[in-house]
């Protein structure tokens, strides 16, 4: 059996020009691992969500998110926001 490749995307949110987060990048593979290893290198939590990761990696880069995925991507950023939180001293 194969095993699935890896996906990952990073989306952004800026709050001063933004209406929606945004996708930001998106890859498979290699560059879903350069992705990952980018964040974590520069502190920045993961979320791992393979259903929310295939919604999201239909939108094009610098597209807003969709209005029906809006409760979900809050809670990923809630999640985010927790997990700086905790990491602050």
């Amino acid at each position: 059996m194969k095993e699935k490749q890896k996906q990952a995307i990073a989306l952004g949110y800026e709050a001063d020009t933004d209406h929606a987060p945004k996708l930001k990048a998106q890859g498979k593979g290699y560059v879903a691992e350069n992705i990952i290893e980018k964040a974590r290198r520069n502190e920045v939590p993961v979320q791992e969500d393979a259903s929310l990761v295939e919604l999201l990696s239909q939108l094009n880069i610098n597209e807003q998110i969709p209005e029906e995925l809006y409760q979900v991507v809050a809670e990923v950023f809630a999640f985010i926001y927790r997990a700086d939180q905790d990491a602050t001293p």
